[in-house]
């Protein structure tokens, strides 16, 4: 909360905006071999030697991508940077600098962005990424939150929405619709405080899925297991706007049509007990819920045997061609609905 009481509080005027570059470039001395400059300079320097260079950017709002009165500064830093890095891990790049560009509001103090920064320093730790730089300006409401990462990758190991072929097997990582059943909670604690602030929420039964929603991990740990199985998926996505806008993302960039069998998709028990609470089809939480941020890929029949039994790893259905279509199969093979997609929407305060 921005008003956490267990936090001093200093003006951002106190410390000048030169003066909280310099702050936050203390925080992150460069680590990789990769960075031959990070902040300090006019720009960073970066060199990856025979590897390929992947950018991606995404950008957060106050109000539309997060909320106040469930997201602590902390979390902020930690799920954008993870959120930002896990497009580069769904196109098998290793994401290794950020570049963090950030609009404030004079309501926020010194403290308040240490504490986004401490986030995003913790994600970078986790995953090994150098803070290159960025900038910082003011805001006249709330806070803005532009990032972009940079990976590498030998040329012949991207992955690519594209490359999917018929009789292709459809994967995903993880389990799905924690993160969309853990904002659940949030929103209705949220609501409850509105009318009670005294009121103590007791989240002990819902752990799991509150870390899915404030603390996501970017599955940087699946490229390494597929590069130790000898698994080169044919297409890949990462699943931030639920898995059945993803499926359609791939059936549309390869010109193909895919089927998912409902019994297949991976659902952990806290989600299938939560959504009835809430009165919810936990398969819908997983088709449309969003930012899992767990990885969809397509993989040869061939390499099938090699991933069976996994638990990192679920085969949820396979590719056809585009004139048949994508559908979910209902369990026992009852009913074929269409996908639709309708994905994640962001909601404003």
């Amino acid at each position: 909360m921005l008003d956490d009481k267990k936090i001093s509080k200093t003006s951002l005027d106190e410390l000048g905006e030169f003066g909280l570059i310099e702050q936050i470039a203390l925080r992150f001395p460069p680590k990789l071999t990769s960075t031959l400059q990070g902040i300090g300079d006019d720009a960073a320097v970066i060199d990856y030697k025979d590897e390929k260079t992947l950018v991606t950017s995404e950008i957060f709002i106050e109000g539309i991508h997060f909320r106040w009165d469930y997201m602590p500064l902390r979390h902020l830093g930690y799920k954008i940077t993870m959120a930002t890095a896990s497009d580069l891990i769904a196109m098998n790049a290793k994401p290794q600098q950020l570049l963090v560009n950030i609009a404030l509001s004079n309501r926020f103090t010194i403290e308040a962005v240490d504490e986004i920064y401490n986030g995003i320093k913790y994600a970078c730790d986790q995953l090994k990424m150098d803070v290159v730089g960025g900038d910082t300006t003011s805001s006249t409401r709330g806070l803005c939150v532009s990032l972009t990462a940079i990976g590498s990758a030998k040329e012949e190991k991207i992955l690519y929405r594209k490359g999917a072929k018929p009789k292709d097997l459809l994967v995903v990582t993880g389990d799905l619709g924690g993160a969309f059943l853990g904002l659940q909670v949030l929103e209705r604690e949220a609501q409850v405080n509105k009318v009670n602030p005294n009121n103590q929420p007791d989240f002990s039964n819902y752990t799991y899925l509150i870390e899915r929603q404030l603390k996501p991990q970017a599955r940087i740990d699946i490229l390494e297991l597929l590069k130790e199985l000898d698994v080169q998926p044919t297409s890949m996505i990462d699943i931030s706007d639920g898995l059945s806008s993803e499926v359609l993302h791939l059936a549309k960039e390869n010109g193909l049509g895919m089927n998912i069998y409902e019994e297949k998709i991976p659902l952990d028990p806290s989600t299938i007990r939560t959504a009835e609470e809430f009165n919810i089809n936990p398969i819908t939480c997983a088709l449309s819920g969003g930012e899992d941020f767990e990885l969809l890929f397509t993989i040869k029949q061939k390499d099938f045997d090699k991933i069976k039994g996994n638990p990192n790893f679920s085969i949820i259905g396979y590719v056809g061609e585009e004139k048949e279509g994508s559908f979910l199969i209902t369990k026992g093979n009852e009913q074929k609905v269409p996908l639709v997609a309708q994905g994640w929407r962001e909601q404003e305060a």
